[in-house]
């Protein structure tokens, strides 16, 4: 009997041993054999469209353990307070040009900086007209501050709420790791405001508002600057001709439980473009205007982010080197790259568990950056060629029906009269063998049930500039840690 038995058992390990050489010989493991989510994400195709209600439960609220955590929201879902009162979305043409207004625009920045890339025309500059200072009867016309290169344009992206002045009144702003200097629309707003949702701010009624001097040093840290009666003047240019101009000025920043005195910002007098109903930009750059730097003694040079998987969803901006968790896996910030924009070091993409052949060094002469204000992640020309093969012969290989490419994206399937579908998987690789491996919501992006794209996009070329975009950055607490030189992605934080 136990000469049956061994003898039973050594051919069961025989035949495990026959059939891992069977899957070895065509490269399958074992998770791959038995169907894992290593090479393949399960997708319902209904949350591709989620409904025009915000979940009554609250997500990601700031609590005293976490002073200094906001809630975000994108600024077009009905979580928004900038939501249309009919749930009206921009057009998908509308929101896909806008954001290769953005990609273009940080193209020629990165370009201007590195001297690499296609350097495209840029936006007429702007000319700045009388204003009036406020808390001051003096009024002079002021000189016209020359236009900086294109700065990338926050567009149908995500906002948070924070306070300023003193007592704090709130403004929705759009949150934009790709600009340093924050602003805000002011009163009396002498020469031009767009329409936003929330008042003006006004500097009249806060008491511990000041304008920033000529003489400050703090005034030389502009991009581009002026001076009229004695105080400094800031200008913001954006890639599609949109601006902010006005008083560079300081007053206090509550962003949750947390004052930041002193905080230096825009206060604009002129502005006009595509900001929506926002009242702003809070800018979290590498800047010396941004946020993150003047904040630094505070949090360290560090904040983390979470967008949510949909429209209807919410996640969180918080700050300080706790803020993404202790799952984030990181890759070095490589910060000789150039200023504002956070540069990682792309190696390699994975589709369906499988490197996809193309060489390291087509992403090291590009160079990369993640950016939050980005909606479809840019890849070099040769890059994107070889993920866009990959992709499609794993969903040839799945039956499915392809569909008509639409603007910016042209890797496109038809799901129409199916409730679920089953996605290759998509993972990019980072320097020291970091992996973002991303959310099934932020593979694709859905045009209609009929129309459903790979959400990825080519550069047309291998000398622009690499941008992760925010749709693959769904779900993931995305670190940002200028202290420590490091980006981070951790998994399933909202």
């Amino acid at each position: 009997m136990a000469a049956s038995a061994a003898a039973s058992s050594r051919r069961g390990f025989l035949r495990l041993v026959v059939a891992a050489a069977v899957l070895a010989a065509f490269g399958l493991g074992a998770a791959r054999a038995a169907g894992s989510s290593v090479d393949r994400a399960p997708l319902s195709v209904a949350s591709l469209f989620p409904g025009p209600a915000c979940p009554t439960t609250a997500e990601h609220e700031p609590s005293a353990a976490a002073s200094a955590r906001m809630k975000i929201v994108h600024q077009h879902g009905p979580c928004s307070p900038l939501a249309d009162a009919h749930g009206k979305l921009p057009a998908h043409d509308e929101i896909l040009a806008a954001d290769q207004n953005r990609v273009d625009s940080i193209q020629r920045r990165v370009s201007a900086t590195t001297g690499r890339g296609k350097l495209t025309k840029r936006a007429a500059p702007v000319q700045p007209g009388t204003k009036k200072s406020p808390g001051h009867s003096a009024s002079s016309s002021t000189p016209s501050l020359p236009a900086t290169p294109g700065r990338a344009l926050s567009t149908g992206n995500y906002v948070v709420t924070v306070g300023l002045g003193t007592p704090a009144s709130k403004y929705t702003v759009v949150f934009d790791t790709g600009s340093d200097t924050t602003w805000v629309q002011c009163r009396p707003c002498v020469v031009k405001c767009y329409k936003q949702k929330e008042p003006l701010f006004d500097p009249a009624k806060s008491s511990t508002y000041a304008n920033v001097s000529c003489s400050d040093p703090a005034c030389d840290d502009l991009d581009s600057n002026g001076c009229t009666g004695g105080h400094c003047l800031y200008a913001v240019q954006y890639g599609d001709g949109s601006y902010t101009v006005g008083f560079f000025a300081q007053d206090t920043l509550t962003i949750a439980h947390d004052a930041i005195k002193g905080f230096r910002f825009g206060c604009g007098e002129k502005n006009s473009g595509l900001f929506g109903k926002t009242a702003g930009l809070m800018g979290l750059g590498r800047g010396k205007t941004s946020l993150t730097v003047q904040a630094y003694d505070k949090y360290g040079g560090a904040f983390a982010y979470c967008l949510p998987a949909s429209l209807t969803g919410t996640g969180y901006l918080d700050f300080g080197p706790g803020s993404a968790g202790n799952n984030a896996r990181l890759t070095p910030m490589l910060t000789d790259k150039g200023q504002t924009f956070y540069y990682v070091g792309l190696t390699g993409i994975r589709v369906g568990g499988q490197q996809v052949p193309v060489a390291e060094s087509v992403f090291s002469t590009a160079g990369t950056l993640v950016d939050s204000g980005t909606v479809i992640t840019r890849l070099p020309a040769t890059a994107y060629l070889a993920l866009s093969k990959a992709f499609a012969k794993a969903m040839s290989a799945s039956g499915y029906k392809t569909a008509p490419a639409y603007s910016i994206l042209d890797t496109c399937y038809d799901f129409t009269g199916l409730s679920d579908v089953s996605l290759p998987t998509v993972s990019l690789v980072f320097q020291g063998g970091t992996c973002l491996d991303v959310d099934v919501s932020g593979i694709v992006y859905a045009i209609s049930q009929a129309q459903v794209c790979l959400a990825f996009a080519s550069n047309g070329d291998d000398e622009s500039v690499a941008i992760i975009g925010n749709t693959q950055q769904k779900t993931y607490g995305v670190l940002y840690d200028l202290g420590k030189k490091t980006v981070g992605f951790a998994p399933g934080s909202c």
